[in-house]
């Protein structure tokens, strides 16, 4: 199994990205998949997840209504579109997923959100 992310970058206040994580070995629509991020000196924290139950969708109250989750079948990816980026929304971002005792990580990517 293996969970590529991509599209991290440096971006000033108030822009945009867009993260992506490919899989492989996995098909995702079986799977809970999310974002999590690790700021510098700071605990992991869930961003955002996609249930793999019933397919709700679950965000953290710093992004929420910022940040969108979103999954690809054709694709078999995982996205997370990101406006209105903050400074403190500077971290690594890791994508996952999730299912019972199953639970595969990317390698992260790097957000910088600076003027």
């Amino acid at each position: 199994v293996q969970l590529q992310a991509s599209g991290g970058g440096l971006v000033q206040p108030g822009g945009s990205l867009r993260l992506s994580c490919v899989a492989s070995g996995i098909v995702l629509n079986f799977y809970s998949i999310g974002w999590f991020r690790q700021a510098p000196g700071k605990d992991l924290e869930g961003v955002a997840c996609i249930s793999g139950s019933d397919g709700g969708t679950n965000y953290a109250d710093s992004v929420r209504g910022r940040f969108t989750i979103s999954r690809d079948d054709s694709k078999n990816t995982l996205d997370l579109q990101m406006n209105s980026l903050r400074p403190e929304d500077t971290a690594i971002y890791y994508c996952n997923v999730q299912r019972g005792r199953l639970n595969y990580w990317g390698q992260g990517t790097q957000v910088t959100v600076s003027s």
